[in-house]
């Protein structure tokens, strides 16, 4: 099977062409395939597929082999292979998604990467939209969630078209993501199980973040993470609607308006290979 690998943030991707026919990717392959001692080594995979309603059809399925409603790191780095494989040539596409039409367009370069800026959409910061148990209703903000065992954790929750449990902390680097993501990740609060952030408020427009992504663990950088923490950021009263986000794979720009949030970085392609079956 030939395939690509992308990373955008450092969060790494397998990239496969479905624009001619093939199969989805089961869940147990997808495991396979992201495997980092016995496959080829990623967070997940992103094939891309016709669309009758966009440009293109992308689907990601996390390393553990669950589907996933969407990426912002994935998009950017699709919108690349795209570029990279013919499959596009424009500066701006659309990309269907389970979390609804995405838009995509080239934003320039830095640092001999190229640029890419996602329409995420609006977020979402009811209990109902996460999803998150609950009165529907009301506002996800400042809500504390009790672990087993201890300890309390505040938190404020938002959908970027898929859950985010935010948490503000005094020192990212300290904190204990390992053991504490993997607890939110799978509380009773949450029944699709949520994506976990950790944020330091560093300035009134600058978040320094790490992750523990829903189906893969901590990761380098998540695109849709760096969304939700500026919007949990400004519901709290941390920052304005702008921020540079920063994470162990780098930095992001987000910057949330009436008409939703932007989120730009990088993306590029780390090599192309074959599979022996």
């Amino acid at each position: 099977m030939d395939f690509s690998k992308y990373e955008a943030t450092a969060n790494d991707f397998i990239m496969l062409d479905r624009m001619s026919g093939g199969p989805e990717t089961g869940a147990a392959e997808s495991v396979r395939l992201c495997d980092r001692r016995t496959g080829i080594g990623a967070d997940g995979v992103i094939e891309v597929f016709p669309s009758q309603a966009c440009d293109i059809r992308m689907r990601i399925t996390n390393a553990d082999g669950s589907e996933a409603e969407m990426c912002g790191n994935g998009v950017r780095a699709l919108f690349l292979f795209a570029l990279d494989r013919g499959i596009t040539g424009a500066d701006e596409i659309t990309v269907e998604t389970l979390a609804g039409r995405k838009a995509a367009r080239k934003a320039g370069s830095a640092r001999g990467l190229s640029l890419f800026s996602v329409d995420m959409g609006a977020p979402g910061y009811k209990r109902g939209d996460i999803p998150m148990a609950g009165e529907p209703g009301e506002e996800a903000v400042g809500v504390e969630v009790e672990l087993e065992g201890g300890p309390v954790v505040k938190a404020t929750c938002v959908s970027m078209g898929n859950p985010h449990c935010v948490v503000f902390v005094d020192d990212v680097s300290g904190c204990a993501v390992e053991s504490l993501g993997a607890r939110l990740e799978t509380h009773p609060l949450f029944p699709a199980r949520t994506n976990v952030e950790f944020v330091k408020v560093t300035a009134d427009d600058a978040l320094e973040v790490r992750v523990w992504e829903r189906g893969v663990g901590e990761t380098m950088a998540c695109g849709t993470g760096a969304c939700a923490a500026l919007v949990a950021a400004n519901l709290n009263g941390f920052t304005g609607k702008r921020a540079s986000v920063s994470l162990p794979g780098g930095r992001l720009e987000v910057e949330w308006s009436e008409s939703g949030v932007v989120l730009t970085g990088p993306a590029r392609r780390v090599f192309d290979g074959k599979t022996v079956d």
